[in-house]
C-alpha cells in the first residue's frame, strides 16, 4: 500500500495508473482496476498468481519487473509463487531485485532470473544509521515489562517495539494498554484491515506504540519514530539492523534499546560482529514495581463467572448427569417410543 501511495504522488503529473493486487481484499475492485489497463501493477505473489490462473491479467508485454524485499519473500516461502510468475514474463525484460542481504539464496535467484546481473551495494552489510544511538540492558526476562514501563515514561515520542513471536506481541499489547498507552500490534495473525488500522494509526498518532514481528515490520515506513525497542532479540543478527533502521530517518536522530537476558550474550556477540562494533551496555535503572496484569490476576473460573454468572452458577450447582446409566429406550429419564 505504501508503494502505491508513493507511486501515485510521483506519477500524478505523468498520468500513470497503478493497481494493487493483494490478498485479503475482494477481487472485484481489482478486476475493475485491471480493466483500465494500468501502467504499473503492485502485487503480492499469491494474489498475482490468482489473477494469472483466472486469466485476469497478462504479463507478456511487461517491460520491467521489480522484486522488492526479495530476502523476505524467500523467508516466507514465496519461491514457488515467484517461479510461476516468471513463467508468464517475456524473456526480453529488465529485472531489478532489491534485498537487504545477499544470502546465497538471493544470489541463486539473481542468476536464475537475470542475465549478466549488475550488483549495486548501497552500504556494506551490517551498516547501521549514523544518527541512531544504540543501548543494551542486561536483565532477567521477568523484568522486561517493568523496563518497558520505565522507557515509555522516559521517552514520550512514537515507539516501535519488536517481539519474536505473534503471541508475544499480543500479550505485550495487552500489558502496554493496561499501562495507559495507546497501542496496536502488527503481525501475520492480524487481518488486512487490522494491519492497515495499526499502521495508519501509528502514522497519524492514534497509537503511540506499535508492536511488530520481523515478518510484518518490512512495510513500516514512518518518519519520526523516536525509539525502537527490541523486547526480544531477533533470531537472525541481520534483522537487528533492519529493526533499528526504522528510527533516525530523514536526517533526524533516534534511539534503539535492546533488552537482553543473561543467556543471550552469545546472540548479542553475533550482532556486534555484524555491525562491527561493541554495543554499550548500560546499568539497569531502578524499575517500577511489578504489575500483575488483569488477565493474569483472575483465575479462569473468576473471569468466566464475571462474564456469565448464571452459566457459572449452573455449572457449579448442576447435578451430575446420569447419562451413562440410562437404559435403552429412555432419554433423560423419560421413556420414548421406539421406531422400527
Amino acid at each position: 500500500m505504501q508503494v502505491d501511495e508513493a507511486l501515485s504522488q510521483l506519477g500524478r503529473g505523468l498520468g500513470l495508473k497503478t493497481v494493487v493486487l493483494i490478498g485479503g481484499l475482494s477481487m472485484y475492485p481489482q478486476l475493475k482496476a485491471l480493466a483500465q489497463n494500468p501502467h504499473i501493477i503492485i502485487a503480492t505473489p499469491g494474489r498475482l498468481n490468482d489473477h494469472l490462473n483466472q486469466k485476469n491479467v497478462r504479463l507478456a508485454d511487461a517491460k520491467i519487473v521489480v522484486l522488492d524485499e526479495a530476502d523476505r519473500m524467500l523467508d516466507m516461502g514465496f519461491a514457488p509463487q515467484i517461479q510461476k510468475i516468471f513463467q508468464h514474463l517475456p524473456a526480453a525484460r529488465q529485472t531489478m531485485l532489491f534485498s537487504a542481504t545477499m544470502a546465497p539464496e538471493i544470489i541463486k535467484m539473481a542468476s536464475r532470473y537475470m542475465k549478466l546481473p549488475l550488483r549495486i551495494e548501497v552500504a556494506p552489510t551490517g551498516t547501521t544509521a549514523e544518527r541512531v544511538t544504540q543501548e543494551i540492558f542486561i536483565l532477567p526476562k521477568e523484568a522486561k515489562v517493568q523496563m518497558i514501563e520505565k522507557l515509555l515514561a522516559q521517552y514520550l515520542g512514537p515507539t516501535l517495539i519488536f517481539t519474536r513471536t505473534k503471541y508475544g506481541a499480543k500479550r505485550l499489547n495487552q500489558l502496554i494498554r493496561e499501562l495507559g498507552h495507546p497501542c496496536a500490534e502488527l503481525h501475520s495473525n492480524r487481518s488486512l484491515s487490522q494491519r492497515q488500522d495499526a499502521l495508519q494509526g501509528f502514522k497519524s498518532g492514534k497509537y503511540r506504540v506499535l508492536i511488530a514481528t520481523d515478518l510484518a515490520s518490512r512495510g513500516i515506513d514512518v518518519i519520526g519514530i523516536e525509539l525502537v525497542i527490541n523486547f526480544d532479540l531477533p533470531s537472525q543478527a541481520g534483522d537487528y539492523v533492519h529493526r533499528i533502521g526504522r528510527t533516525a530517518r530523514a536526517g533526524s536522530g533516534g534511539h534503539a534499546i535492546s533488552l537482553v537476558t543473561p543467556d543471550q550474550r552469545g546472540d548479542l556477540k553475533d550482532i556486534e560482529r555484524l555491525v562491527r562494533k561493541n554495543l554499550p551496555v548500560s546499568k539497569l535503572p531502578d524499575l517500577p514495581p511489578a504489575r500483575v496484569p488483569r488477565f493474569a490476576s483472575e483465575s479462569r473460573r473468576d473471569r468466566f463467572a464475571s462474564a456469565a454468572p448464571n452459566i457459572s452458577r449452573h455449572l457449579s450447582g448442576r447435578p451430575r448427569s446420569n447419562r451413562g446409566n440410562r437404559r435403552p429406550g429412555y432419554a433423560a429419564g423419560r421413556p420414548f417410543r421406539r421406531r422400527y
